[in-house]
């Protein structure tokens, strides 16, 4: 097997009689290395974004979320949830009161999510950092104001500090709908814009953000009740988070459920999820097509040694032990490329992400392309890239020295 192995070693790397072969066999590694370090790269520029969104919904979502499992409210009440709030590991948490409103403002009609909190939820969140106007706060003095989605705002002509009110409707639970005077079986409360916030096109799109008394007051709530309870732990990661939800599936057998920021979103992170891999997908294909250029690399080299092939069978040396020589020498190419690719994609990831070097056209919250390179897309990398270069080399092998003994045949 070694010397097989050495045998492709010195006809992939020793001079060759014809040099057309050096410049294909240059030409497949070259490709395969562009290929995985093309990869490499676009994973991790794919893993830049990833990484933005994921803390700008953090700025808004807490690690956990705890919600009823049936209806829209509950009443976090009794001792379990008196054993939660004095857990040493959480950091922060918030009261929150959240459903579908109509609203009003200058003639503008529409609906939107609000959602209902407390004072010290812009410490908690964060939310204040993604203001494009005005400053974040619900309340001057005793004037309830209000936070208001970028485009929400944009569609109903809303601006910071405008003395105009924003109103709000809700349907009262304790009223019949009168046919005449549809107005009358509604709450509402009036709130002032004091703030524009932009987190992402969908949350920017339907949510403002209120003060939780203005959303007791329109959905007749008693004080206590929620719609959600918002936890942000000390340490935020996926262990802890995980952890901290095992701690206390007693909530789930009481009808409740924890939700981490995976739950809290499903469709979006799975969106991401098959995002990427269609990328990766993509990209393996494309390097198998590149793969195909070692396919004419082995024809041509075995059409070149026929006569040493000649020799090998005299010697003794079987179709088999033929075969894997040429075998090894594809592969080899593939791999020399493969390495190389690593090294130049690796490379040209961490300078992006250090450096920032290539800079982004137009205005965004970033300025230069966000990099984010993780040993899993270098590993899935170098793996698909090696299985299709062993692949293409196996096939190329066979096919090869078929077409020279049929030709031989001949």
């Amino acid at each position: 097997m070694r010397f097989l192995f050495h045998i492709a070693w010195r006809y992939l790397f020793a001079k060759k009689s014809h040099n057309v072969i050096n410049i294909i066999s240059a030409i497949s590694a070259i490709g395969m290395a562009v290929g995985t370090a093309a990869l490499i790269l676009i994973l991790s520029v794919y893993n830049g974004f990833d990484s933005i969104i994921r803390d700008n919904l953090s700025d808004l979502d807490p690690d956990i979320r705890a919600v009823a499992s049936e209806g829209k409210f509950f009443l976090p009440d009794g001792p379990l949830w008196d054993s939660l709030r004095q857990d040493e590991r959480i950091e922060s948490i918030s009261e929150v009161l959240e459903d579908n409103v109509f609203l009003n403002y200058g003639g503008q009609q529409g609906i939107a999510r609000a959602k209902g909190v407390g004072d010290k939820f812009d410490e908690a969140s964060g939310i204040g950092r993604h203001c494009v106007e005005g400053q974040f706060s619900l309340h001057h003095s005793e004037v309830p104001l209000c936070s208001v989605g970028a485009s929400l705002a944009y569609r109903m002509g809303i601006r910071a500090h405008f003395t105009s009110p924003l109103e709000l409707y809700y349907p009262d639970p304790k009223s019949n709908i009168s046919l005449v005077d549809p107005t009358s079986s509604l709450r509402s409360v009036k709130l002032w814009p004091k703030s524009l916030f932009s987190i992402s096109a969908d949350i920017d799109n339907e949510l403002i953000i209120v003060p939780i008394e203005s959303m007791r007051r329109i959905t007749g709530l008693s004080y206590g009740e929620l719609s959600s309870l918002e936890i942000r732990l000390k340490d935020g990661s996926e262990k802890n988070v995980r952890s901290f939800i095992k701690d206390y599936r007693g909530l789930e057998q009481a009808g409740f459920v924890l939700q981490d920021r995976f739950a809290q979103h499903p469709s979006l992170f799975k969106m991401m999820r098959y995002e990427k891999l269609a990328i990766y997908l993509i990209l393996i294909f494309v390097v198998i097509i590149i793969a195909f250029n070692v396919f004419g690399s082995l024809s041509m080299l075995v059409i070149e040694k026929s006569g040493d092939m000649q020799t090998f069978r005299s010697m003794g040396a079987s179709e088999n032990c033929i075969r894997k020589i040429f075998f090894y020498e594809g592969w080899m190419i593939s791999l020399s490329g493969l390495l190389v690719g690593l090294v130049a994609g690796i490379g040209l990831a961490l300078l992006q992400q250090i450096t920032g070097l290539v800079k982004m056209p137009g205005n965004y919250l970033v300025n230069s392309y966000p990099v984010v390179l993780q040993a899993s897309d270098v590993l899935f990398t170098a793996l698909g890239v090696a299985v299709a270069g062993l692949a293409i080399a196996f096939i190329g092998s066979r096919s090869a020295l078929a077409q020279v003994g049929r030709g031989s045949g001949q």
